[in-house]
């Protein structure tokens, strides 16, 4: 037996809470329908443990998402129930807070709550355009096809993701190798020229010095360096978090060099396109569409923008018009066929039409990117390496003019 918490409501109209023990939600459900209570939410509660605790740090990923909506939109389709389909995915899922999700959204459905209303309770795996979009197919009486939909939208959003982190890794490994090479050269190289340098006497070159003075850093001073890094990046990230922070943050990344900024821009735009094209599909209202869509485009910037659009929507305006103004997030193409989707009613296919053609855009211009940062990458680990070399040498050709 456990403790269950409700939330009701009586004939009058007035919210009642409280706990109740019993063997599940669905005896619960039965105990305050015979109080003539409207059931609102019912909660197990339970004690919290270490384990409670591990499990806020696991991670569903997308692809584990991905395929467990594929599955569900699956079986829904072939007429199975969501109760007995929701007993499946528990069974074959691996990850344990994703299939804890599943038995809570299952004891959910079965003490009489809604499928959008049970994924709601975990907002950190089934997002806002999830339960938006599920939401829209029940009250529509297509939930088999929306959820078709959340699954194509997220084998969509998890494949330009894979774009992203393709393009990044070959960077970051060799960032990675470079900051080492520069550590192992401070901390075993310098101090041997260091000796050498103590026995010429005289004056050391400026560049000398401040490998020297760097060091100095990593070997005797290594605390101030580790806490300097820490201070640097908890204040990034505070300022990150800051309303002014953010769009300044999103819109440095748009203007960045070497093409960046315009994958950046790509990518936020095909997020968008292919998300409010999903949102529209699903039957969402527009108002709330557009809201949902500029909260996860990932870009303050496009953002800001979607709030003037849902404005002007809300007062009778276009979509097209809003966004004309805003040149740094929407291109002339993309209002343009969005004005075309909205004359001939053809919005939704304009929107899929432009996260394809933007998605096919990110891929190009990642390629291309990688293709940049490949010698650009090598001619900074070279470059740094004869940094330190010529620092180390320069004081020795120093003495050897001396000598002659």
């Amino acid at each position: 037996m456990a403790t269950y918490a409700f939330k009701a409501l009586d004939l009058t109209g007035i919210p009642q809470r409280g706990q109740i023990d019993a063997d599940d939600k669905q005896v619960v459900a039965a105990q305050l329908r015979g109080r003539g209570l409207v059931v609102l939410d019912i909660e197990e509660q339970t004690p919290t443990n270490a384990g409670d605790i591990l499990a806020r740090f696991r991670k569903v990923k997308s692809e584990e998402l991905t395929i467990a909506t594929r599955q569900l939109s699956t079986m829904v389709s072939s007429g199975m129930t969501l109760l007995r389909a929701f007993y499946v995915l528990e069974q074959q899922t691996d990850n344990d807070k994703l299939r804890d999700a599943f038995i809570a959204v299952r004891k959910d459905i079965e003490a009489g709550l809604s499928l959008s209303s049970s994924l709601s309770r975990h907002p950190d795996i089934f997002n806002e355009l999830y339960v938006a979009m599920v939401t829209a197919g029940e009250t529509g009486g297509i939930l088999e096809s929306t959820l078709i939909r959340v699954a194509d939208q997220l084998e969509k959003d998890d494949a330009l993701k894979r774009q992203i982190k393709a393009a990044m890794m070959y960077p970051t490994l060799i960032g990675g190798f470079a900051g080492l090479v520069l550590v192992a050269l401070v901390t075993f190289l310098v101090p041997v020229f260091e000796k050498i340098f103590a026995d010429f006497g005289g004056e050391l070159p400026a560049i000398t010095k401040f490998t020297v003075w760097l060091s100095h850093m990593f070997t005797q001073r290594w605390y101030i360096m580790i806490g300097g890094t820490f201070a640097v990046i908890w204040a990034f990230k505070r300022w990150k978090r800051t309303e002014r922070g953010r769009y300044q943050w999103d819109v440095f990344k748009l203007k960045l060099p070497m093409k960046i900024g315009d994958i950046v821009q790509k990518v936020a735009l095909a997020r968008f396109s292919r998300t409010f094209s999903g949102l529209v599909a699903a039957g969402v209202p527009m108002l709330e569409a557009i809201e949902i869509t500029g909260r996860t485009s990932g870009n303050r910037v496009v953002e800001l923008a979607m709030q003037d659009v849902e404005q002007s929507v809300r007062k009778g305006g276009t979509l097209a018009a809003p966004m004309k103004a805003a040149p740094a997030a929407f291109p002339v193409m993309v209002t343009q066929m969005i004005g075309v989707g909205e004359e001939t009613g053809a919005l939704e296919q304009m929107m899929t039409k432009i996260a394809d053609f933007y998605e096919d855009q990110v891929a190009a211009a990642v390629k291309a990117l990688t293709s940049i940062l490949e010698p650009i990458m090598i001619m900074f680990v070279g470059g740094m390496v004869g940094f330190i070399v010529i620092a180390m040498y320069l004081p020795m050709f120093k003495v050897y003019d001396q000598i002659r």
